[in-house]
């Protein structure tokens, strides 16, 4: 398993920029439409794209508390369905891994 120390810096790393775009795209969404209607209908568009960022980032900020949550409980890298230890290969590429790889595919 990897240092949780230093896995757990990364992890806060990566919360404050998940933040800080929620807190961006958060603010571009609060912004007053273009009363031109054409105009209006772009912005539309891409406040969809927006909004779909804005659910994915918060998606990934709930994961990433969960996960130092789990590191500062000792229970990180357990899995959630059989208890066995997931796969240091699976947590490097999936940090907020909660299950192992066999649980993850059944």
């Amino acid at each position: 398993m990897p240092d949780v120390t230093v896995l757990k810096a990364g992890l806060e790393r990566r919360l404050d920029v998940l933040l800080k775009r929620v807190d961006r795209i958060a603010g571009d969404l609060r912004k007053p439409g273009d009363p031109d209607w054409q105009e209006r209908a772009t912005e539309l568009e891409n406040d969809d794209v927006l909004e779909g960022l804005d659910d994915a980032s918060r998606e990934e900020v709930a994961a990433i508390r969960a996960a130092i949550r789990r590191i500062d409980a000792g229970t990180y890298g357990r899995c959630a369905r059989c208890g066995q230890a997931i796969g240091a290969a699976r947590l490097a590429a999936l940090p907020s891994a909660t299950t192992c790889v066999a649980c993850a595919r059944g």
